[in-house]
């Protein structure tokens, strides 16, 4: 129903267009004037009567009609029934009658269950089907609005350049708000973490055992909160990944742009970018079947100890997978320097290798640090690779060949399962995503600091 509709929207917006467009024209003829805008201004004008309103409506009638709809089928539903049930107990409820409205039976549900699905099907199909009529009638309104404003001496193109500021305005707030609402959330939650665990043995603790009972019926243990296994595990096997990505990410980008002719870099290029499109978990399979047994073969080849999955492993791994966002931005901040800076370097009587290492890479420097940046973050944030090739185990250490975890795969953990938000389980989740915003924003401001010294040297 939803793709029916926008075809809809779009059908009768790009008429608008072609309507105002008409019009606009006709009425430069019949009056024998110019117009003030051009036509494709009116006829954007138009669209956007069409479009946006209708888009507006088709938002908030999908916020508010699951609740609608859930509200009118729980109130359906006999009082003798419902009477007992408290908050949690009514939405198990409503997932099962949804379950059993989709069709997804595993088994026999009660009597009321199965018409209060009925009643949701019947509710659902009416809604959408009043959603169409409604946003429909909404856009040929709008339709009939615009095109009556419009004249030979209609500002056709302010009101256009107004609609187009105000979505930009629009978009822009939705992006702070949105930062704002992701910082805020995980500020509230990690302040309620630390009401519940000091805050100097989350930061210095030596253990990590975050495993505590949820449940009153559940076995576990006391938990320990002691992140600084985390930390290590993190900055351990991004270390080994950026050993290995900015060596081989900054020495093929240098070889391509200086060294490499043009029919042999229009070919290694996009083989090389390719990496980037390869999801992380072939890395991951990759790295568990092939990388760890030929590391702990050739560990014991040497009488070294490797272990089954190894922080070496997800490194290496994961620094392959990390070479195309080096290599990219570097390759495009050494071809963007000037041509001049190379002739007068080669001018003074500098050799090749010269000029590469004293004009061409500092004056490239922001843009070869932007893809570091980028690289780093990236290998911050990975999940899988770590999952798969490193473990889960919090072990404090900095033996590449032990198994260790990471920030991000300690986050998945925490919030798998049962997750109750009033707990020290739970909310640890939070306290970690807070610590790994902050180290993502103090490594934007470095980097920024770095690009601006550099960058005002050679401008």
């Amino acid at each position: 129903m939803l793709t029916t509709l926008f075809i809809c929207l779009v059908a009768v917006a790009a008429a608008g267009y072609f309507f105002g467009q008409k019009k606009a024209r006709g009425l430069a003829i019949s009056q024998g004037t110019r117009l003030h805008s051009l036509p494709g201004y009116h006829g954007a004008y138009v669209a956007f009567w069409v479009g946006l309103p209708s888009l507006v409506l088709v938002l908030f009638w999908l916020l508010f009609q699951d609740a609608v709809v859930e509200g009118l089928v729980i109130s359906a539903i006999p009082d003798e029934i419902t009477r007992t049930m408290d908050g949690t107990r009514i939405d198990l409820l409503i997932s099962e009658i949804k379950s059993v409205a989709a069709g997804r039976i595993f088994v026999e549900p009660q009597p009321y269950v199965l018409e209060a699905a009925a009643h949701y099907n019947i509710l659902n199909n009416t809604a959408e089907k009043a959603m169409l009529v409604v946003v429909l009638a909404l856009a040929v309104l709008g339709l009939g609005y615009a095109r009556r404003n419009l004249s030979a001496d209609f500002r056709a193109r302010q009101k256009v350049g107004m609609t187009m500021d105000g979505l930009m305005i629009l978009c822009s707030v939705i992006a702070i708000v949105t930062t704002l609402g992701i910082i805020a959330s995980l500020l509230f939650e990690a302040i309620r973490f630390f009401e519940k665990v000091p805050v100097g043995e989350f930061f210095f603790g030596l253990s990590w055992e975050p495993q505590i009972a949820i449940r009153a019926d559940q076995v576990a243990g006391t938990g320990a909160f002691g992140a600084v296994p985390v930390f290590t595990g993190t900055l351990l096997i991004a270390a080994i990944a950026m050993a290995v990505a900015i060596p081989i990410g900054l020495f093929s980008a240098i070889y391509l742009t200086e060294y490499a002719g043009d029919r042999f870099r229009s070919i290694v290029k996009p083989v090389l970018e390719m990496l980037a499109g390869v999801p992380t978990v072939v890395y991951g399979f990759f790295a568990v079947l092939t990388v760890a047994p030929a590391l702990r073969e050739a560990g014991a080849a040497i009488g070294l100890d490797v272990a089954p999955n190894s922080a070496l492993a997800a490194g290496a791994v994961m620094g392959i997978m990390i070479i195309p966002f080096i290599s990219s931005l570097s390759d495009d901040a050494i071809t963007a320097v000037p041509r001049a800076m190379r002739d007068g370097s080669y001018a003074m009587g500098a050799t090749k290798a010269e000029t590469i290492m004293r004009v061409l890479l500092p004056a490239a420097l922001p843009g070869i640090v932007g893809g570091i940046l980028l690289a780093v973050s990236r290998a911050i944030g990975e999940t899988m690779i770590v999952v798969m090739a490193a473990g889960l185990i919090a072990k404090l250490t900095a033996n590449p060949f032990d198994a260790v975890t990471t920030v991000t795969v300690q986050i998945v953990t925490l919030l798998i399962g049962d997750t109750e938000f009033d707990n020290p389980k739970t909310l640890a989740a939070f306290a970690l995503g807070l610590v790994l915003f902050a180290a993502t924003l103090l490594l934007n401001v470095v980097a920024l600091r770095v690009v601006q010294k550099y960058r005002e040297r050679y401008e």
